[in-house]
């Protein structure tokens, strides 16, 4: 018989699956990796102290190229940061259509993920698949704020322009869209012996050591850890949201996970779209200087810490 040789085996620093610089160090047995050694690496952008001494008028660009996956919760952390300083107010329409936004971001940003981790995963078909249903999404994104990747779209008091009712019955079908491909696309991932194979039981994070890791965001809450801030921001409430877990742990359902918010997301945007009233879209305010920590939930966790 032939005989299986253990093998230390190193990825990284760079990596083609990799989106930032990380180094694993695995041990394997036979095609099991038993053991990994992890080394987190990060790119400096230096944006935060680009930011200095600047007005907010040019900052406000800079926050959102933080991320180009999530740039519309980096806007909208720091311009509700701004609010909090100077006192400002938004309308509620204003308010419903931040949450639209951000919830578009969300659901392009979690299908790229998928994609990702399925064509890392080599099911090729599903990854591109996937990766054209996001086009939708971001195709939505831009019919609401005039751009895919840096919307600027929130400004403080607002935003920046209104959404029309023929681009709102539009959402509406881009919606209608992605929910029904989505269904397709989710029923391949629950049911592809291939998946299965390479995702359940793979990858497991406990909620014990997901809280020593401070795990966040979709990898928290695939391990039963309810944490979102979204919980805390005045207009999620309104819309009665509550966070989605599952208890699996492992990558099979992280990704379901995300498949699962994207749904939620779609939902949540109907409801803003169901429930807010013709009226103004920006506020009036003078911006302020001053000192505050705010923080939001971005579609990957935590942005910024928050108070306390």
């Amino acid at each position: 018989m032939k005989k299986t040789v253990d093998v230390s085996l190193p990825l990284g620093p760079l990596h083609p699956c990799f989106k930032e610089p990380a180094r694993l160090k695995c041990e394997t047995r036979g095609e099991s990796v038993v053991r990994t050694e992890v080394e987190l690496g990060y790119v400096k952008k230096g944006i935060e102290r680009i930011m200095r001494g600047r007005p907010w008028q040019e900052v406000m660009f800079l926050a959102e190229r933080i991320c180009g996956i999530c740039s519309v919760i980096h806007n909208m952390v720091y311009i509700e940061a701004v609010e909090e300083i100077s006192g400002i107010a938004i309308p509620d329409r204003a308010a419903y259509l931040r949450v639209i936004v951000n919830e578009l971001d969300r659901i392009q940003s979690h299908i790229l993920a998928n994609f990702s981790y399925c064509y890392t995963i080599e099911h090729e078909t599903l990854a591109m698949y996937l990766l054209n249903l996001r086009e939708t999404a971001m195709d939505e994104l831009e019919r609401v704020t005039g751009a895919r990747v840096t919307c600027s779209y929130m400004v403080p008091g607002g935003v920046r322009f209104d959404l029309a009712e023929e681009d709102a019955a539009a959402l509406r079908q881009g919606l209608d869209h992605i929910e029904t491909e989505l269904e397709r696309f989710v029923r391949m991932f629950r049911d592809g012996p291939l998946i299965a194979l390479r995702s359940r039981g793979i990858g497991i994070l406990t909620p014990e050591d997901a809280r020593v890791a401070h795990a966040v965001g979709p990898t928290a809450r695939a391990s039963g850890i309810a944490v979102d801030l979204r919980t805390e921001h005045p207009t999620y409430r309104r819309l009665g949201f509550a966070p989605v877990t599952r208890t699996g742990g492992d990558n099979y359902a992280r990704t379901m996970l995300r498949f699962d918010e994207v749904a939620q997301s779609i939902g949540l945007i109907r409801r803003c779209l169901d429930e807010m009233q013709p009226g103004p879209v920006r506020g009036g305010g003078e911006v302020r200087g001053g000192e505050a920590r705010h923080a939001g939930e971005a579609p990957r966790g935590l942005l910024c810490r928050p108070r306390g």
